[in-house]
Protein backbone atom coordinates (compact mmCIF):
# COMPACT_ATOMS: atom_id res chain seq x y z
CA UNK A 1 0.00 0.00 0.00
CA UNK A 2 1.62 3.30 -1.08
CA UNK A 3 1.26 5.94 2.17
CA UNK A 4 1.48 9.78 2.24
CA UNK A 5 5.25 9.96 3.49
CA UNK A 6 6.09 7.74 0.14
CA UNK A 7 5.07 11.00 -2.08
CA UNK A 8 7.13 14.03 -2.08
CA UNK A 9 6.04 17.47 -0.78
CA UNK A 10 3.62 19.62 -2.96
CA UNK A 11 7.03 21.88 -2.69
CA UNK A 12 8.99 19.61 -4.40
CA UNK A 13 5.62 18.57 -7.70
CA UNK A 14 5.67 22.41 -8.13
CA UNK A 15 9.02 22.05 -9.77
CA UNK A 16 9.04 18.74 -11.10
CA UNK A 17 7.31 15.29 -11.56
CA UNK A 18 7.49 12.65 -9.10
CA UNK A 19 7.83 8.52 -10.07
CA UNK A 20 7.63 5.91 -8.10
CA UNK A 21 6.73 1.75 -7.99
CA UNK A 22 5.03 -0.30 -5.89
CA UNK A 23 4.30 -4.20 -6.17
CA UNK A 24 4.68 -4.24 -9.99
CA UNK A 25 2.61 -0.72 -10.52
CA UNK A 26 4.97 2.65 -11.67
CA UNK A 27 3.32 5.20 -10.75
CA UNK A 28 3.81 9.52 -11.67
CA UNK A 29 2.67 12.36 -10.48
CA UNK A 30 2.84 15.85 -12.06
CA UNK A 31 1.53 19.31 -11.86
CA UNK A 32 -0.03 20.93 -14.40
CA UNK A 33 -1.72 23.69 -15.40
CA UNK A 34 -5.56 23.89 -16.68
CA UNK A 35 -6.62 27.13 -17.57
CA UNK A 36 -4.20 28.68 -15.50
CA UNK A 37 -5.38 26.43 -12.15
CA UNK A 38 -2.85 24.20 -10.89
CA UNK A 39 -4.21 20.11 -11.19
CA UNK A 40 -1.95 17.25 -9.67
CA UNK A 41 -2.39 14.65 -13.03
CA UNK A 42 -1.34 10.89 -12.01
CA UNK A 43 -0.09 7.99 -14.08
CA UNK A 44 -0.13 4.58 -12.94
CA UNK A 45 0.94 1.42 -15.29
CA UNK A 46 2.53 -1.93 -14.81
CA UNK A 47 6.30 -2.38 -14.81
CA UNK A 48 8.87 -3.02 -15.86
CA UNK A 49 9.17 0.05 -17.98
CA UNK A 50 9.48 3.52 -17.76
CA UNK A 51 6.73 6.40 -18.49
CA UNK A 52 8.14 7.08 -21.81
CA UNK A 53 9.03 3.64 -22.99
CA UNK A 54 5.33 2.19 -21.96
CA UNK A 55 2.62 2.44 -24.67
CA UNK A 56 0.11 4.65 -23.50
CA UNK A 57 -2.49 2.07 -24.12
CA UNK A 58 -1.34 0.34 -20.78
CA UNK A 59 -1.25 3.56 -18.71
CA UNK A 60 -3.86 4.85 -16.19
CA UNK A 61 -4.39 8.62 -15.77
CA UNK A 62 -6.51 10.69 -13.50
CA UNK A 63 -6.70 14.65 -12.20
CA UNK A 64 -7.16 15.54 -8.99
CA UNK A 65 -6.62 19.06 -7.23
CA UNK A 66 -2.92 20.53 -6.81
CA UNK A 67 -3.20 20.45 -2.94
CA UNK A 68 -2.55 18.44 0.30
CA UNK A 69 -6.22 16.82 -0.05
CA UNK A 70 -4.92 16.26 -3.68
CA UNK A 71 -2.29 14.28 -3.00
CA UNK A 72 -4.14 11.87 -0.85
CA UNK A 73 -7.36 11.31 -3.23
CA UNK A 74 -4.31 10.81 -5.30
CA UNK A 75 -2.71 8.16 -3.02
CA UNK A 76 -6.35 6.75 -2.36
CA UNK A 77 -6.85 6.06 -6.22
CA UNK A 78 -3.14 5.07 -6.91
CA UNK A 79 -3.92 2.08 -4.04
CA UNK A 80 -7.02 1.08 -5.78
CA UNK A 81 -5.36 0.48 -9.19
CA UNK A 82 -2.61 -1.92 -7.33
CA UNK A 83 -4.31 -5.09 -7.64
CA UNK A 84 -4.14 -4.35 -11.25
CA UNK A 85 -0.53 -4.79 -11.33
CA UNK A 86 0.16 -7.02 -8.10
CA UNK A 87 2.93 -9.53 -9.32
Amino acid sequence: MIKPEDILSLEYLKKTEYTGSHQGMRYRLEKKEDDGEKKLYVSVWPEPFNFFKTPEEQKQHAVFEFSGDGITDAIAWMNDRLFEYRK
